[in-house]
């Protein structure tokens, strides 16, 4: 049995812990209100990540740290350094590892897919450049730090462009909006994989380092609304392409910048998490299922 702390209790998060939990090892869930989430017997506890001291104290004997935590959408490049900072800090006052939960913001506009884990970073925006400091400041820690990248989630309780902008109408059988080619393949990453990617990933024994590309499904934004509307039994609803100009007047502007993820193919090679870690994707099937659950 290991010990291990899990920064963040949103989605992937609770996932993590669960996992970790049904392995048997001991758990400590933390963010500023773990004290309201129900996690089973996983204790939980409420605290401020920017606090090193106090992070590391939770930290104490721990095999690794793992970091989920989320920012506001709107503040990254204000709030996430000082959660990244308090966390690298406190891995380092304790000896445990770092595997941190990321995303493919960083490969920037400008890279081709299928995006492999060894591409270089060339961020276009705000936020892409914001994940690929924090990155770089794992990576100059003095503990072993791994990041598992993933591209747009799907799961129970996430909150992301497609939640956020298609499943309403989805569930209130209306036509949909969204941004966009609606037609151009993207990878979707369902919160369980994720999961199951980080917990693999802190057993890795070879070079640490490094990132893991989360194994995705890939389909078109059409192609996902129509597995939506089938398991919600209604026709496929009409699809319009959002501009920023709507996406501005409907209160979505931090989407404006990161809107050429959907413009052009994205694809995520996970060949070597595959083969290393030994984690698949799960069916698109039951990442529908469980973000309707």
């Amino acid at each position: 049995m290991s010990h291990y702390v899990v920064v963040g209790a949103g989605p992937v998060g609770r996932e993590t812990v669960r996992l970790l939990a049904e392995q048997g090892h001991s758990v400590i869930l933390t963010s500023r209100n773990a004290g309201s989430i129900d996690v089973g017997p996983v204790r939980t506890v409420s605290s401020d990540a920017t606090d090193a001291a106090q992070l590391a104290g939770l930290a104490k004997g721990a095999d690794a740290i793992f970091m989920c935590a989320m920012a506001a959408y709107h503040r990254w490049p204000t709030d996430f350094f000082p959660i990244m900072d308090g966390t690298v800090k406190a891995a380092e006052q304790v000896g445990a590892k770092l595997i941190v939960a990321g995303n493919v913001y960083g490969y920037g506009a400008g890279a081709v897919s299928p995006l492999t884990p060894e591409l270089e970073p060339d961020p276009t925006s705000r936020k892409g450049t914001t994940r690929h400091i924090m990155w770089q400041r794992a990576l100059r820690s003095s503990v072993p730090a791994i990041e598992v990248r993933a591209s747009d989630y799907l799961g129970k309780g996430v909150v992301t462009y497609f939640s956020l902008l298609a499943l309403p109408s989805l569930l209130k059988n209306e036509p949909v909006s969204f941004l966009g080619d609606l037609d151009a393949p993207h990878a979707w990453s369902f919160t369980g994989d994720t999961a199951r990617t980080l917990v693999a990933a802190s057993r890795y024994t070879g070079e640490w380092g490094r990132a893991f590309h989360v194994p995705s499904q890939s389909v078109s934004v059409r192609e996902l609304v129509q597995k939506f509307a089938d398991a919600l039994k209604i026709d496929a609803p009409n699809l319009r392409r959002l501009t920023s100009a709507d996406l501005e007047s409907s209160g979505f502007g931090e989407a404006v910048e990161m809107s050429y993820l959907f413009e052009k193919p994205l694809l995520l090679d996970a060949d070597d998490t595959e083969k290393r870690l030994g984690v698949t994707a799960s069916s698109l099937d039951m990442m529908v299922r469980d973000t309707l659950s």
